[in-house]
């Protein structure tokens, strides 16, 4: 294979090469795609471990974390046949927090024609976010300009106006903890190209023009922490985090049910619901290894009522949070769910219930290549990750690594 090199992304037969990763609570995952002229994404390999020194989306061992993210790097170049140099980083936890921010400039110009200066000043302005200390900006992320008062404009280059403003969606997180994952990667001699929310990421795989134009509201449902991020008008209005995942779910089956964990996480794998079944209701399920209590039995209708209950809690604090920002009402596209919490058995039943909107399971509807990576809503974030590593080349094509620097970012990645 004829391989050249062009900044940190490698390129074969005119089409580059770009990987994502995704350090989860429960796996590590590698996707490996091709990108060609076009923008056009094509998967051509996956690698993925078991996450053992992850909790709640953030690395708590790293001796571990290290080596489950280097098997799956093996496996990835293995499947694709190429060797990986750098990857686009995805970032959650709870320190993660998204908010709207919104900066002014006055047209100082005799004519009162907008220029380009004007833009990026106003941009500049935006930008000037009183964050705490120990924080920083992962993403701004522009969504709309007005001049003098009058709204959703695009582009305001040569309009007139006496006072131009820009809309922006930020994510910020504390700076430590965003460098955790940086330096764990550095640490195995891999650039980090740039780093992305990963509740980000997972939209840009699943998400059509068409559904961010309508409206519509993405949940990452992870082991560790679920996600979400609201499109509407064609960008990003409103992002979240809760450190509430699929392993709070097993934790309250381990509990309500006096099982080990391990035990609990195969229950729910084996008989889980995220409504209560009325044929299961009264059925039991012996547990013949249960070497404590043999002949013990459990509920299958008390184990899915404990499942349902967290799922539920979890689905109406985003409801809730969402409603507090008005944006309910623009969901007309409904709600997608994805990560490895949307292939519970009933979820897209329990969200309806909740949302009081059509709810759907993501697939990786906007790239091409390996099935898996397509199909399986638990890949959304590292597919997601190659398409916002090829926004970024597109942009900034000769760019290095980030390395011990998070750069902060103005486009309008996310949207349009």
């Amino acid at each position: 294979m004829i391989e050249t090199w062009l900044g940190n992304e490698q390129t074969v037969n005119d089409s580059q090469i770009i990987v994502g990763l995704e350090i989860g609570t429960s796996k590590v995952c590698v996707a490996v795609g091709e990108v060609g002229e076009n923008q056009a994404v094509n998967i051509i390999g996956l690698g993925q471990a078991k996450s053992r020194g992850v909790r709640k989306g953030e690395i708590i061992d790293v001796a571990l974390a290290e080596e489950d993210v280097r098997n799956a790097i093996v496996e990835a170049e293995q499947v694709a046949d190429v060797e990986i140099r750098s990857v686009f980083l995805g970032v959650t936890g709870s320190h993660v927090r998204g908010f709207n921010n919104t900066g002014v400039h006055p047209v100082v110009s005799a004519d009162r024609e907008i220029t380009g200066a004007d833009i990026q000043d106003v941009i500049k302005n935006a930008k000037a976010i009183n964050l705490p200390t120990d924080h920083s900006v992962v993403h701004v992320i522009r969504q709309h300009f007005r001049v003098d008062g009058q709204d959703g404009v695009l582009n305001p280059e040569g309009m007139l106006g006496a006072k131009i403003e820009v809309d922006v969606h930020v994510v910020s997180g504390r700076y430590n903890r965003l460098q955790n994952p940086i330096r764990l990667v550095n640490g195995l001699h891999l650039e980090v190209d740039n780093i992305s929310s990963s509740a980000l990421a997972s939209s840009l795989a699943i998400l059509g023009m068409e559904q961010k134009e309508l409206g519509t509201l993405v949940i990452d449902l992870g082991a560790g922490v679920t996600e979400y991020a609201v499109y509407s008008a064609g960008v990003i209005k409103h992002t979240g985090v809760l450190a509430v995942g699929g392993d709070h779910v097993s934790n309250d089956l381990a509990y309500g049910l006096k099982v080990p964990l391990a035990r609990a996480e195969q229950i729910k794998i084996d008989h889980g619901s995220a409504v209560i079944d009325p044929e299961a209701r009264d059925r039991k399920v012996g547990l013949s290894d249960d070497s404590l209590i043999p002949g013990r039995q459990i509920n299958l209708g008390h184990m899915q009522k404990i499942m349902s209950m967290r799922l539920q809690e979890t689905l109406e604090l985003i409801a809730k949070d969402i409603g507090r920002a008005g944006l309910i009402e623009y969901l007309r596209a409904g709600v997608i769910l994805c990560g490895g919490g949307a292939r519970i058995p009933h979820i897209t039943r329990l969200a309806r219930d909740v949302f009081k909107l059509p709810v759907a399971v993501g697939r990786a509807s906007t790239v091409s290549g390996v099935k898996n990576a397509l199909d399986e809503p638990e890949f959304a974030t590292p597919v997601g990750l190659i398409k916002f590593g090829a926004f970024q080349a597109k942009a900034s094509p000769r760019r290095g690594g980030i390395g011990r620097v998070i750069r902060r970012q103005v486009a309008a990645l996310f949207g349009r």
